[in-house]
Formats: structure tokens, C-alpha cells, sequence
């Protein structure tokens, strides 16, 4: 399936030792100043330059749960290669590339293996396998801690799994990430629902010392866009017709998972409303935007346009992840709204009213052919955990209150989130990043419960 061929090939091994080669090993290395987790790029590009590959993921992964998906979908561009001095000629060493050479080549040939720590310290619960979830529970497994994670889900990864595309990240990628973290000593609980099959009160009463809730963002926001059928709006009175109630109008995330687990075969094609020669129009423009057009375009859609209120300079998506949609056909709509939503009699989607109001220039509306309207504009937390668990506080947006010490605990005792839940939105290696300092808080947390418990004891 063409959605699922990966669009960048891997270095061989002459060409990731050439390209280490022109690192300069910076004295004050902007690299390591620009990665979010502080990987010391510069330590592992050295020993990788000599061919010492084992020395160099070792390195890696003292600061990364994560390298092999790191390297494929971290804002590279922003961060580490943002910050080389060769940047400044325009030819940054790809550091992102060598990351994944080095952690693929660790993986296929089974270069290295951790000592597993003995689990002595406290025991942790981890609810989500996603970026935080992962990173939290390899980082206290590390420490001496006995942790175990339940995911929601058959497969884990949360956004890495279902929320990225295939062809920028291999779901293979992501579950040898995962069995990496298993064979650390993590124990995973698939297909478990916490909030709906068990709850943060039984979890503490099963003798877990602390939790950690890194569920990501579960609601997906919508617009509303007035729908008009033979003339009228239908979605006013008492019977109102939504936009979201359209078949023809799929939120991003919905769109991304269900490709994906059609690409899996969980699901047939025709369970998935993008038909082939579908015009297909996705509002927002960050990385999701420019995900879900892409994926639209390879599952046989005629044409995409992605539209955008503002203009080319304010979007949030990677300029590399734009310029590869363009490449790949997909149009641009900038300044641009839908203002109304034309259906048949059969509530399917035949025409959008777009409004573009370029600055400087006079206001242009146009009815177009349309029969899909994808929605990348962001997501809020879903509160069932908070539903169902006493102390444990949200804010006005839902997303669950902390603070800073211990770093990472709500407002229920011994109950730390993270990441995308607690309002710390942003890349994949920014959820890693929090989480790392999540991990620490609970670290401290835990020994000093047990330190008071030993004091009283005495």
C-alpha cells in the first residue's frame, strides 16, 4: 500500500561515517544547547566517526528512550541541526539521520544490551504508553524501580502508533522501541482501560508507591460550520444537524488512526469515509494538517487543500513537513475559511462556500466541489480518569493541575502527570523531555515517603 512505504532511506554505513566526519566538535556545542533532552550529540557523533556504533548508542541512550523515532520525526530543523554552526552555510550535520542509523543498526543487529537494574526502590504505575509514558517508565526502570504501564490501547505508542503516518514512522520502529523498553524489566498491561475497567484508587490499594498519567489529548476540537441543505440551514432548531455529525467530516486524529488500522487490517478500506477521488479539504495547518493531507493524497484522493486563517509565515508545521506536501501535490489555501457546508439529500458532502480574506486585497468567496472535511485544530484531554479519581483536579481547559516540587504532581497525593494532559503541548522529544523531569519528581517523591516511613518505624 503506498501509504505505507517509508519516504527517507537510511545511511549506509560509509555514509553515516562520512557525515559524522564533518561534525567540528564544537567546543560549546550548539547542538546539545538546542536538543530539548540534552542528548550529547557531539560524545556520540565522535565515537560513531570512529566506527565505536555500540559506544555511540550508548551514549544516546543515557538521555533517549526513544532514538530510533527520534530521528525520524523530531523537529530537527528547530533544534539540534537549528543550532549547528555548519547551519550557518546552510549544510547542518544531519544529526537527525545519523540518530537513526546508529539506533537501526543497534536494533537489527543487537549491539547492546542494559543490565537490568534490581526493582528495589519503589514500585509506579504508568497510565499511557505514549511519548511520556514510555520515556517516564524507562527512565525509573533505570533508577531501580519496579514500574508497570497499562495502556489503553491493543498496541502502544499512543500518537507514535496511531497519530503519525506510516511512511514517517514504521509502526515496526515503534514496537522495537517498546520491546527495548520491556526487556529493561517494564511490564506493559495492553488493552486496559484505566477510568473504565480500573481506577488510580484501585492501582494505589494494588501497592503502587506513586502514578504517573501520561494520556495525551483524547477529545479532538471542532468547529462549528453552519450546514446547508436545498437552500437552508439545518443546523439551527430543534433538530439540529451538527457539523461533526457528517460523515464526510472526520477529525485528524480519527482520520490518522483508522488509516492505520486499516494498514494493519483491523479494518476494511471501505470503513473509511476518504473514498478514491474524494476532493478532500483539511483545516489547520500544523504537523497533523500536514499529515493527514498527505495520507489523504496516498489513500487515492483527486486533490487536497489544506486551509489556513493566516498566512505561510504563522503556521505552526515543520517548513520541512510543508515543503514535502507541496511536493507530494498537496494544495494551500491561506487566509482562507469555510463558511458554510453544502449536503444532499442523503447528508453527503457536495460543495464548500470558502471565504479568503487576504490582507491588502478584497474579500473572495467561492463555492467549490468538496465530499471530505478533515479538522487538525487541536484535541483537549479526556477527563474520564479525573471523573473517576477523588483529588485529582483539572483546570478550566481539562487539563489536570501540577506543580513544580515534586515536579509533575497533580493536586491528589502521590498522582504525577505530564506531557500533553497537564498542558505542556508540543513535539514528541518536548513530551520526553517533560516526562524526564517527571520522572525525577517522582523519584524524589517516593524516597522521601519511604524515608518518613522508616523514621516512624524506628
Amino acid at each position: 500500500m503506498k501509504f505505507k512505504e517509508e519516504i527517507n532511506e537510511s545511511y549506509t554505513m560509509a555514509e553515516a561515517i562520512r557525515e559524522a566526519q564533518r561534525c567540528l566538535q564544537c567546543k560549546v556545542p550548539g547542538c546539545r544547547k538546542g536538543c530539548p533532552i540534552s542528548n550529547d550529540i557531539p560524545d556520540w557523533i565522535h565515537e560513531l566517526k570512529k566506527g565505536n556504533l555500540g559506544n555511540a548508542i550508548s551514549i544516546i541512550r543515557a538521555k533517549s528512550n526513544l532514538p530510533a523515532v527520534c530521528g525520524r520525526v523530531c523537529a530537527h530543523e528547530k533544534q539540534c541541526e537549528g543550532s549547528c554552526v555548519l547551519g550557518k552555510k546552510g549544510q547542518p550535520v544531519n544529526i537527525g539521520k545519523l540518530e537513526r542509523f546508529v539506533a537501526d543498526f543497534d536494533s537489527e543487529i543487537g549491539l547492546t544490551h542494559e543490565d537490568v537494574a534490581e526493582k528495589t526502590r519503589g514500585k509506579v504505575a504508568i497510565i499511557g504508553a505514549g511519548p511520556s509514558g514510555i520515556t517516564v517508565a524507562g527512565d525509573l526502570s533505570r533508577m531501580g524501580f519496579a514500574v508497570e504501564v497499562f495502556e489503553m490501547e491493543a498496541q502502544c505508542g499512543g500518537v507514535l502508533r496511531y497519530g503519525i503516518p506510516e511512511y514517517r514512522l514504521p509502526k515496526e520502529v515503534v514496537a522495537r522501541e517498546i520491546r527495548y523498553i520491556e526487556k529493561m524489566g517494564v511490564v506493559i498491561h495492553r488493552n486496559t482501560h484505566v477510568g473504565v475497567s480500573i481506577t488510580v484508587d484501585s492501582l494505589f490499594a494494588q501497592g503502587f508507591d506513586a502514578i504517573f498519567i501520561g494520556t495525551g489529548l483524547g477529545k479532538p476540537k471542532t468547529l462549528d460550520i453552519p450546514v446547508w441543505q436545498d437552500g437552508r440551514c439545518i443546523t439551527e432548531g430543534e433538530v439540529a444537524i451538527s457539523c461533526a455529525d457528517l460523515r464526510g467530516v472526520r477529525m485528524a486524529t480519527h482520520f490518522l488512526r483508522r488509516v492505520e488500522l486499516i494498514s494493519e487490517g483491523y479494518m476494511k478500506r471501505d470503513e473509511l469515509p476518504v473514498e478514491d477521488g474524494a476532493r478532500v479539504w483539511v483545516i489547520g495547518c500544523g504537523n497533523t494538517a500536514m499529515d493527514a493531507s498527505r495520507t489523504a493524497l496516498r489513500i487515492g484522493a483527486s486533490r487536497v487543500d489544506v486551509i489556513y486563517n493566516q498566512g505561510i509565515d504563522t503556521m505552526s508545521a515543520l517548513r520541512a513537513e510543508y515543503d514535502d506536501a507541496v511536493k507530494e501535490g498537496v494544495q494551500f489555501c491561506w487566509w482562507s475559511a469555510i463558511t458554510e457546508i453544502h449536503v444532499d439529500a442523503e447528508l453527503n458532502i457536495y460543495e464548500i462556500v470558502l471565504e479568503t480574506r487576504e490582507p491588502g486585497k478584497e474579500p473572495l468567496v467561492q463555492a467549490l466541489p468538496a465530499n471530505n472535511i478533515i479538522m487538525a485544530i487541536g484535541a483537549t484531554p479526556n477527563t474520564k480518569i479525573v471523573r473517576t479519581t477523588s483529588g485529582l483536579e483539572n483546570d478550566e481547559r481539562k487539563f489536570l493541575i501540577t506543580r513544580d516540587v515534586p515536579y509533575g504532581m497533580t493536586t491528589r497525593k502521590g498522582v504525577f502527570a505530564g506531557g500533553d494532559v497537564a498542558n505542556r503541548q508540543a513535539t514528541v522529544v518536548h513530551a520526553m523531555q517533560d516526562a524526564k523531569k517527571v520522572a525525577q519528581g517522582i523519584a524524589q517523591y517516593v524516597d522521601a515517603v519511604k524515608l518518613m516511613q522508616a523514621i516512624n518505624m524506628e
